[in-house]
């Protein structure tokens, strides 16, 4: 008997493991079948492409040695809530049906989760009597998704209560919505914990901002082990949502405090931004027109924005003036994503709460969907939809066309350079890229074993 049982642990292991190497001969062979773009590139790769995977053996080699600190599994809710990521997915999904702008509001809410201190749920705390929450530093202020956060939280805990954390829920939602968006689906391991803590000092200075040059950016994203072509690959998140006007308004009027547009920016382009984005204000604008204020049509644009928080300059108070000027200081964020519009009506047919329940967050449909007017912004589909997730960004870039500075920087950097173009003729080796790079910001310092807890609230410590 318990022979049987030994071999029966043996098999479930030694097929959990067949299946991850499988997973790693696919992308190997997709990677032997990608352009040889250029040496460098292939160089780069070859050296490079296993080193995102070393966390996909832990939990088969932790209990193998017996450690007692469990790390991140496959289909770790496998016994425990089974229904967990077929809960999420449909919450994406039904809500996607109706507001679009949820997709890059949950990517941006996973990456500024992730990037401080890790993906544990810390930027969902509330402010409390003896904590400061992430949300209120200045990067987060216009930061969304926590409504869908909370929805989905409610449904697995009406299912499954007190079981998965809201960690894993964040990352599983930001893929789900990257694939709804048209990005690539790419395999998670789950089982993270949820902080006990909240960071809005780490928040407020070390989030990358989308005013920084090349340098800046490249250093913020490796102090997180990303290197060049992983930093490039993480911003072609900025396929999807709409760049609100002042984020990047100093490029078209006042670029450097000089009063004038940023010299780099082609003349055409320089004036379709402007035509989006009018300045009565600023020397040599255009006057504005009613139009300039009318936010595109959802029904062609994802209605998502990357939006700076309005913040005075003080000296523990960062600048968000819009001025790429290297003396001033911008721990800002790469792509802050919000709705512009979204309708009011949500499908309570398949997504429903049971008020009796103590442990639940109230969350109201239409009040948590609905998003007021702000100001005019600039889709990144300007030109229309893209075919591919990924490729119309990178094509832009090469134009000269980056809405953000921190975007056409990337062309400014002999390496970057080159991965900019590699995707911009390669959408399949991008969206390899980009499930890689998100796998591996998916799994930064996560909590797990007895770090951490679950909460029941994912605004509030349990």
């Amino acid at each position: 008997m318990l022979n049987s049982i030994f071999e029966a642990e043996n098999m479930r292991k030694f097929s959990l493991l067949i299946f991850v190497l499988c997973i790693l001969i696919s992308l190997k062979n997709q990677n032997a079948e990608t352009k040889k773009g250029s040496s460098s590139i292939s160089a780069y790769w070859s050296s490079s492409s296993w080193d995102l995977y070393p966390s996909m053996f832990l939990s088969i080699e932790d209990e193998e040695e017996g450690l007692p600190q469990r790390s991140l599994e496959y289909d770790f809710y496998r016994t425990s809530c089974p229904q967990a990521e077929n809960i999420i997915r449909e919450v994406i999904r039904e809500i996607y049906k109706v507001r679009s702008s949820v997709a890059p509001e949950i990517l941006r809410l996973a990456f500024h989760d992730c990037f401080i201190e890790g993906c544990d749920a810390s930027v969902l705390l509330d402010s409390a009597e003896d904590l400061k929450s992430e949300k209120d530093s200045a990067p987060n202020e216009s930061l969304k998704g926590f409504d869908t956060i909370d929805i989905i939280k409610s449904q697995v805990e009406e299912v499954c209560p007190g079981v998965v954390s809201c960690a894993d829920i964040v990352v599983l939602a930001a893929r789900e919505g990257v694939v709804q968006a048209g990005g690539p689906f790419y395999p998670l391991l789950t089982g993270r914990r949820d902080s006990f803590r909240s960071f809005p000092d780490i928040a407020t200075y070390e989030l990358p901002s989308p005013l920084a040059d090349l340098s800046e950016t490249l250093a913020s994203f490796s102090s997180r082990g990303f290197d060049e072509r992983e930093t490039v690959t993480l911003l072609g998140a900025h396929s999807i949502g709409t760049i609100h006007c002042k984020f990047f308004e100093s490029r078209l009027y006042n670029f450097g405090g000089t009063n004038k547009p940023d010299p780099s920016m082609d003349p055409q382009f320089l004036n379709q931004m402007r035509s989006r984005c009018n300045n009565s204000d600023a020397p040599g604008s255009p006057a504005a027109s009613p139009s300039s204020d009318a936010p595109e049509p959802s029904s062609l644009v994802p209605p998502a924005s990357f939006d700076s928080p309005e913040s005075s300059s003080t000296a523990s108070s960062p600048s968000y003036d819009g001025s790429p000027s290297p003396s001033s200081e911008k721990p800002g964020r790469m792509g802050a994503m919000s709705s512009v519009a979204a309708p009011s009506i949500f499908p309570q047919r398949s997504l429903s709460f049971s008020p009796s329940s103590s442990r639940k967050s109230t969350v109201s449909y239409e009040g948590s969907l609905q998003s007021s007017m702000e100001d005019p912004g600039v889709p990144m589909t300007y030109e229309g939809p893209g075919i591919d997730f990924g490729s119309v960004y990178y094509h832009r870039l090469l134009q000269g066309r980056g809405i953000l500075y921190a975007d056409q920087q990337l062309m400014s950097g002999e390496e970057t350079r080159i991965w900019v173009k590699a995707y911009a003729s390669d959408v399949t080796l991008f969206r390899r890229d980009f499930a890689q790079a998100m796998i591996k910001l998916s799994d930064l310092h996560v909590l797990t074993g007895s770090a951490g807890q679950v909460r029941f609230n994912c605004s509030r410590v349990a």
